[in-house]
């Protein structure tokens, strides 16, 4: 991996940046500012709480830097699922989530196939279908709709820390679909039509992905980020952490069908989601939110905005 090089840019550099809203954004870095590490940061958090004039505030206090790794940028989204399931295993709820184990090493294969982890008092939800319980694991988060009509939310717990393989990048190397293709619809297409050798795809992806209750999360919030705080719908992004501080604003200049010049907050992370050009959106709750992120894989550019005197020093 090339090592990072770092490009001090002005705010007129940023393509858009005088018509984006500069408040939603303000809003959505005031809820993780509080929680992050540095005297720099707790500095800006003390200058937030007076709500200050929001683009003043970013322009005065910040500086925005261009991180690159020598990787082509890729912007992709995640979402929210809403899945049904239910607290008890029976027909149709046959499929687990589990609850993080002390043991975290098994791999899927392990997990899923052998089920060493079954009947240990760690199944959390039962859901209907097993390439639910997969992609579920993908976006890190979702809610099940229980038989009584009731919620129950669900959040990142852990994981097993073998490696993350993405199923869609195995298909476009098979000869399966091309880059333009494979979009999260046409993999769970592809693996229910596909039997057996759809179920051994998912083994492919050793990485596994253990939840932890979080039905306490108000329903009109969103879901638990890395920070531990609801993350919201066009604002919040996941990122790589070794290029990007957790909790610091993003200026993301996408391109594609959805072109995108908007500032973000860096408040996620993912298995995927690795080099200072990448990054994932989150885009909501529910059936149309993933709709809609299923078909991001943008290129373009995204820009960190650092305390001015970390940038100056």
């Amino acid at each position: 991996m090339a090592e990072p090089t770092y490009t001090a840019l002005t705010f007129d550099q940023l393509k858009g940046w005088r018509d984006d809203n500069h408040q939603a954004a303000f809003d959505v870095f005031k809820t993780t500012c509080g929680d992050m590490d540095g005297p720099e940061w707790a500095t800006l958090n003390g200058i937030a709480r007076t709500d200050p004039y929001p683009r003043a505030f970013f322009e005065e206090f910040f500086r925005p830097v261009l991180v690159e790794d020598g990787k082509e940028t890729l912007f992709t989204g995640y979402y929210e699922p809403e899945l049904n399931g239910s607290r008890e295993r029976g027909k149709p709820y046959l499929y687990p989530i589990y609850a993080r184990p002390d043991d975290l090493n098994h791999s899927r294969r392990e997990i899923d196939q052998e089920g060493v982890l079954a009947d240990r008092g760690l199944e959390l939800a039962w859901l209907t279908d097993p390439v639910d319980v997969f992609f579920l694991q993908v976006q890190g988060s979702g809610r099940i709709r229980l038989p009584d009509g009731s919620m129950m939310r669900v959040g990142f717990g852990g994981k097993n820390g073998r490696p993350y393989t993405s199923i869609g990048k195995l298909l476009v190397a098979r000869g399966v679909f091309g880059p333009d293709q494979v979009s999260a619809d046409a993999i769970r297409d592809w693996v229910n039509a596909n039997g057996d050798a759809g179920h051994a795809l998912l083994l492919e992806n050793e990485s596994y992905v253990f939840f932890r209750e979080v039905s306490d999360v108000p329903a009109h919030q969103g879901p638990l980020g890395t920070m531990n705080r609801s993350i919201t719908a066009g604002r919040s992004i996941a990122v790589d952490p070794a290029f990007v501080p957790l909790g610091a604003p993003v200026w993301i200049e996408k391109d594609g069908d959805l072109p995108m010049q908007r500032l973000m907050i860096a408040q996620d992370t993912g298995g995927a989601i690795k080099g200072a050009q990448r990054a994932d959106i989150f885009f909501g709750t529910g059936p149309d939110a993933g709709l809609q992120a299923g078909r991001i894989k943008d290129g373009g550019r995204m820009v960190v905005l650092l305390p001015a005197q970390m940038v100056e020093s």
